[in-house]
């Protein structure tokens, strides 16, 4: 066992995990926490509790945010500001087919960062030179697919949720078209694109289920024997572990358990046994 907090650095942005190291944060507390530019102010979503998993690895809380610590970080978010403000100007002037998603500030260096996405390639050193003279600092610009222009900008999926991509993936998988047929759903591209415009990352989630239970159940069109009769599997219900047969006797339709339509089953239970054969 072992306990784990969940901060986040945006308010309903992308959860990260961490390991309390004795601090007793509470739900919205301002905690510290470490990254490869020194330690960065978050807020505490989720308080410190027992988890049944050994979770090792994780960074530990630099404890509590102090006063300087909070001058600092609203500092660097006015500069964030600032510097989207200067850049979406810019970018307006001199025409260019790019949108600023993102921002970024590493005072100890005077950086900055900013994410954009565009259609294709763009050149964008005059940009570079003018966001340079004006914000006075470096800047470095990096240009993001839709996937993670998405996870960057955030907002609320299909479902109603906030996106997984914002919120707790860490990766992004591969999702191919074979799992929205695999799981027998519309091949239609509003009713299966997220946000980004790309097939849903929750297309993967439920996929290995799917597949396990295509391994174990009657085909459609085979013939199998149920508790009301022989009949044919028409279709498969997987969340609820059962397949519809239409019945041989007139053709009605009933939804039974997977286990009592497993013809191969039955047989083998039906079957005379051999002298010395186990029962």
């Amino acid at each position: 066992m072992g306990m784990v907090m969940a901060v986040s650095f945006a308010r309903y942005g992308r959860l990260y995990y961490l390991d309390p190291g004795g601090h007793p944060a509470r739900v919205g507390d301002r905690v510290l926490v470490p990254t490869d530019h020194g330690p960065e102010v978050a807020e505490c979503v989720w308080a410190p509790q027992w988890v049944a998993e050994d979770i090792g690895g994780l960074p530990v809380c630099a404890g509590p945010a102090g006063a300087e610590h909070l001058a600092r970080d609203e500092r660097n978010r006015s500069r964030r500001t600032e510097a989207r403000s200067v850049a979406k100007r810019l970018i307006r002037a001199s025409g260019l087919p790019m949108k600023i998603v993102g921002v970024d500030y590493l005072d100890d260096d005077e950086k900055i960062i900013l994410y954009f996405s565009a259609p294709h390639r763009v050149d964008f050193r005059q940009l570079v030179r003018e966001l340079a003279a004006q914000l006075r600092a470096r800047i470095d610009l990096r240009q993001l697919g839709p996937r993670d222009e998405a996870r960057v900008q955030g907002g609320i999926g299909p479902c109603g949720r906030d996106l997984c991509c914002a919120t707790f993936l860490k990766d992004f998988e591969p999702v191919s078209m074979r799992m929205v047929k695999d799981q027998d759903l519309p091949l239609n591209p509003l009713k299966i694109s997220g946000a980004c415009g790309r097939l849903m990352c929750c297309l993967k989630y439920e996929h290995p289920l799917y597949q396990e239970f295509t391994a174990r159940a009657p085909s459609l069109g085979a013939a199998v024997s149920t508790e009301e009769g022989p009949g044919r599997v028409v279709a498969h219900s997987v969340p609820a572990e059962k397949v519809v047969v239409r019945l041989d006797d007139g053709g009605r339709r009933c939804a039974c358990s997977l286990a009592s339509v497993c013809a191969p089953r039955q047989a083998y239970d039906t079957a005379p046994q051999a002298p010395g054969e186990p029962t």
